[in-house]
């Protein structure tokens, strides 16, 4: 009887444990643009803590940060009230990282001369004793040239004469952006990581679609008048080995758009502190907000991604409902931004022998 306990005993220690290290290796990121921290909703800031509080994520990557020095402090402390225990840096930028995982390092990098307010935050950690270097960003937002095929001007905001669908002439607008150089940084800067093995995963807001999302099949979509575009960030990122991790659980642009940016904010419309649409008389509505990933020989792999937000969304500056196949996770309290977010869970795979 006595043999018989002991050995139920082990058993539930041994499961308990796989049960363990199971949770471990499994972990969430979440990917979210703050809109100026909240401060454009009423009770903004009350629905940023909120949100993350439910989202529960293991990394969270922020931009529009206010006053980064109080900001990520005052969030880590009303997490920590609940329960939830993270450490966090911004190096005064707007920009931010969140996690669970106490950080190896943590890093400012990819600073694009010009254009230093746009560095990203880095943070290597380990996980299941696998080191995985994370990303923050927040790229250029002016010229906007996505706009463009709308018949608006992405440097003033204001409508042009005629919509401008020529690849090469709404590239060249494009790049007077430092987008694409920041993203080059990026790149180079990874090359170390990749040498030393670690999986990386990067996120933020690109105030840039993907070249995914603007092929044949969606020419004569959401207004982008006939315009097929190799949109210079995310072809950068494919060419370099780069996964897209919403596009890589939802290939299909058609049935599943994942828009991100204008999200239906219906509080923010009540309250008239800001226009959510910024090309009114426009469709308007992209994917310009990311997670992306670097598997390294499988050692990461994508399990899930899931938009987060309000389900509506904006067309010629009015409030629709969702009119796509995309899934949507709404948390139960104030949404505090103009944009939706990411929710990827990632998987860590121990590195065999052969792989390496």
């Amino acid at each position: 009887m006595k043999k018989n306990l002991l050995l139920l005993l082990l058993c539930l220690f041994c499961s308990v444990n796989l049960c363990n290290a199971k949770a471990k290796s499994t972990f969430t990121v979440f990917q979210l643009n703050l809109w100026h921290g909240g401060a454009k909703v009423p009770n903004g800031d009350q629905g940023i803590i909120d949100v993350l509080d439910q989202m529960d994520a293991d990394v969270v990557f922020l931009c529009e940060v206010r006053d980064g020095k109080r900001f990520i402090p005052y969030v880590i402390e009303e997490l920590n009230k609940r329960g939830k225990h993270y450490y966090g840096e911004t190096f005064d930028l707007a920009i931010g990282i969140l996690s669970k995982f106490k950080p190896d390092s943590m890093t400012k990098c990819c600073i694009v001369p010009g254009d230093e307010s746009r560095a990203m935050v880095k943070m290597t950690t380990t996980i299941e004793g696998q080191p995985v270097s994370f990303y923050s960003c927040h790229l250029d937002y002016r010229n906007y040239e996505c706009y463009m095929p709308r018949g608006y001007s992405g440097t003033s905001w204001k409508k042009i004469d005629n919509p401008i669908t020529d690849e090469s002439e709404v590239l060249k607008a494009n790049r007077l952006s430092f987008r694409d150089e920041s993203i080059h940084a990026f790149v180079q800067e990874v090359q170390t990581d990749i040498k030393q093995g670690r999986p990386v995963i990067m996120g933020g807001d690109f105030n840039e679609p993907s070249h995914l999302d603007w092929q044949a099949d969606t020419k004569n979509l959401w207004d982008h008048n006939g315009a097929v575009i190799h949109w210079d960030c995310s072809m950068m990122l494919h060419e370099a080995g780069f996964k897209d991790s919403y596009r890589e659980k939802y290939p299909n642009p058609v049935r599943y758009p994942g828009f991100t940016f204008p999200a239906g904010n219906k509080l923010a419309e009540e309250a008239k502190l800001e226009k959510l649409a910024w090309a009114p008389e426009a469709d308007e509505r992209d994917r310009i907000d990311f997670i992306y990933y670097y598997p390294m020989n499988s050692i990461l792999s994508l399990k899930n991604c899931i938009l987060v937000g309000p389900s509506e969304t904006v067309v010629r500056g009015i409030i629709i409902e969702n009119d796509s196949k995309d899934k949507f996770l709404t948390p139960s309290c104030v949404w505090p931004t103009d944009h939706k977010g990411n929710l990827a869970t990632f998987k860590i795979h121990k590195a065999s022998s052969k792989s390496l």
